[in-house]
């Protein structure tokens, strides 16, 4: 008896399978980590922070005027809306590239605690509006004093 090596025999399904599975490995190799992919998208990019006072939230707002920003704040939920103008561009011109978004925008997130609204500041400097958001009174965490027995 003569010895073949072994050989597969496989469908045409399986060899495709197979094919797209070598893809999706080449493909993904190339791909950022999780760790990479927290932002969240979004426009305009925020940041925030907390301290036991409050929490401060940054926005990215380049080429926004003042009179075009709103935010409301209800409970722990503010939220930004506004409306970016497109470039004075003189007739005739046309984008060699045009990446910044223009149009209206809004963005809301949620806090980690209540925030007290009449406490609110927003500031608008070098096209980064910062917003300050005291924590509410309720929120803030209570010194209880222990009495001896």
């Amino acid at each position: 008896m003569i010895m073949r090596p072994y050989r597969r025999w496989t469908s045409p399904l399986a060899r495709e399978m197979e094919q797209l599975r070598r893809d999706m490995n080449r493909l993904l190799a190339d791909f950022p980590s999780s760790h990479q992919w927290r932002m969240a998208p979004g426009y305009p990019a925020v940041n925030i922070w907390t301290t036991e006072e409050c929490a401060i939230l940054t926005a990215e707002l380049a080429g926004v005027a003042l009179e075009d920003i709103e935010i409301a704040v209800e409970n722990d939920t503010l939220t930004l809306n506004g409306n970016r103008k497109p470039d004075d561009v003189e007739e005739g011109a046309a984008y060699h590239r045009q990446e910044r978004r223009y149009g209206s925008f809004a963005r809301t997130v949620r806090l980690p605690f209540r925030v007290d609204p009449g406490k609110v500041e927003a500031r608008l400097r070098n096209g980064v509006l910062t917003i300050t958001l005291p924590c509410a009174e309720a929120e803030k965490p209570k010194k209880i004093m222990v009495k001896a027995g």
